[in-house]
């Protein structure tokens, strides 16, 4: 009999957040002919707000309101969770800092399985789930298997799961809420400090032109200027580019840079790590240029083009100028 499957939703202002559906076809390739219960925390009429949002997409919304849930503490969290949870649930988050955060101990808590990274399943052979995940840097990918008898925590790498758009579920939203109990921590939320914005507010843009270790240069970044300009996007980049100083920190895409939602997004000399692909929301349509046919950034890549940079994206910048 298939367990039961849980996926935790991360929100903010009302909005469930991109890798909500996206967890949503990871439960599906578990058990095909399952169902998912989302598990939405929080506070206020914004969780109400997801809450209804999910109950589209999903058999069940478990919902638990509760001021010490405001902003998501891993450390309350789980303790919520190894309560709330029958023990052999299977539960998924997204592979992002928070998850990264709440996932560990959970699996202690509840005394199952944790993965980390999986960008995809492979089914089951007897009580053990198949599941593919990455190592250095996305150049190998590693096939484990985890028996999942007893349970398992699953951290999902955003982007890697086509998200689930059905919206045919017409679920129910149970609240939860009267089953919280004692919420402490040790740790505890003092501000929500913003990101500096700088010339150009990559946030907003909806043609990114992004740069990596393939630019090789300061020099050359006015290549992927001249592109931005034709296109009518921007330029920016990865952490290693900020970090030699090239460009401003605002510009820099990834889980310790901004959150971007385009509409397309190049990918210049950028191998496609989960930290840089975590930062890359709204399923661009993503073009990929990376002399390495074994960069991970083809594999989310809808257009994937191995060759130089340097030599490729002149010969580009003047074929859209010819055409327009």
């Amino acid at each position: 009999m298939a367990a039961q499957v849980f996926a935790y939703i991360e929100h903010k202002d009302g909005v469930a957040d991109d890798t909500a559906l996206e967890l949503i076809s990871a439960a599906q390739k578990i058990y095909p002919d399952g169902s998912v219960t989302a598990i939405v925390t929080g506070s206020g009429a914004d969780l109400d707000t997801v809450c209804n949002q999910l109950a589209a997409s999903c058999a069940e919304v478990w919902k638990f309101d509760s001021e010490a849930l405001a902003y998501p503490n891993a450390e309350v969290i789980r303790k919520l969770l190894a309560a709330a949870l029958p023990p052999d649930a299977i539960v998924l988050v997204p592979h992002d800092t928070f998850g990264m955060d709440l996932s560990p101990g959970l699996s202690i808590k509840l005394d199952s399985v944790f993965v980390s990274d999986v960008v995809d399943f492979e089914g089951f052979e007897g009580d053990n789930l198949k599941m593919i995940r990455q190592e250095y840097s996305g150049q190998v990918s590693t096939h484990v298997m985890g028996n999942i008898a007893s349970g398992a925590v699953i951290n999902i790498r955003p982007g890697t799961c086509q998200p689930d758009e059905s919206q045919s579920a017409a679920g129910q939203v149970i609240d939860k809420s009267s089953e919280i109990g004692e919420l402490t921590a040790n740790r505890r939320f003092l501000e929500v400090v913003a990101a500096e914005v700088g010339d150009v507010d990559i946030t907003k843009e909806d043609i990114l032109v992004s740069i990596g270790r393939g630019i090789e240069d300061q020099d050359n970044i006015e290549i992927a200027e001249e592109l931005a300009k034709v296109v009518g996007g921007v330029v920016s980049c990865s952490r290693p580019i900020v970090d030699a100083k090239w460009l401003e920190k605002p510009r820099q895409v990834g889980t310790s840079g901004q959150t971007v939602k385009p509409k397309v997004y190049m990918a210049l000399g950028i191998s496609g790590s989960f930290q840089h692909l975590g930062g890359l929301k709204g399923n661009p349509f993503i073009v990929a240029v990376n002399k390495n046919p074994k960069a991970p950034i083809f594999q989310v890549a809808d257009v994937g083009v191995v060759e130089d940079l340097l030599d490729f994206v002149p010969v580009l910048t003047e074929k859209i100028q010819e055409g327009k």
